[in-house]
């Protein structure tokens, strides 16, 4: 029978970052049966406003906070040389643009080496854009035409919508977070940011 892994992020979460790597992992370790469905839970919805001076801080201080616990790289320079929104919707629908051409992952990673690793800021169109425009260099099956209209389109505005209500109904711990379906059963796995092992154990047993 096959199972459903639902993997509750958002592009612009810090914390998805730091697990990234333990998650790379735990990936290639699934059994093959377990099938993997990424769903835009969506931080923040869209602003053109900046973000307070407070709430920059706050964010910068669980950058810290990460890097502290789990040795994350981050580029603190974004803080300096952008200025900062409370607005993430738009990066989950980059995903789901490039998801439509077969590029959901490799988007993904595009978005968070960006951000955290060259201070670049997701939350602009114009970024996403280029983005996309760098890995279509390296996938030129990716269309950047088709990329920039599904960017915008009702489609993904409702397939966004779609994924926004079942993060809803997955979970109410925030992001990252692991959903394992089995014959109509959910179940929350608990996240390990350091080691793959444990979250494969518990994903194996509710499997068996």
């Amino acid at each position: 029978m096959n199972s459903t892994l639902y993997y509750i992020h958002d592009p612009m979460c810090s914390w998805c970052w730091g697990y990234r790597p333990v998650w790379n992992a735990l990936q290639q370790h699934l059994p093959v049966a377990i099938r993997i469905e990424y769903v835009a839970g969506g931080l923040a919805p869209d602003s053109d406003q900046p973000m307070p001076k407070e709430m920059q801080n706050a964010i910068q201080g669980h950058w810290h906070n990460i890097k502290a616990k789990l040795g994350t790289e981050f580029n603190f320079d974004f803080w300096r040389e952008n200025t900062p929104r409370r607005s993430t919707y738009m990066a989950c629908r980059a995903v789901i643009a490039a998801k439509l051409q077969g590029f959901e992952k490799q988007m993904l990673e595009a978005i968070q080496c960006g951000y955290y690793l060259r201070a670049l800021n997701p939350s602009d169109i114009e970024v996403l854009n280029q983005l996309a425009g760098e890995l279509c260099a390296l996938k030129p099956e990716l269309d950047l035409a088709k990329f920039s209209a599904d960017l915008l389109a009702l489609d993904t505005q409702k397939e966004f919508e779609r994924q926004l209500q079942l993060a809803r109904a997955l979970t109410i711990q925030g992001f990252p977070s692991l959903v394992l379906e089995v014959k109509g059963q959910r179940y929350s796995i608990a996240i390990d940011y350091s080691d793959y092992q444990n979250t494969l154990a518990q994903i194996v047993e509710y499997a068996a």
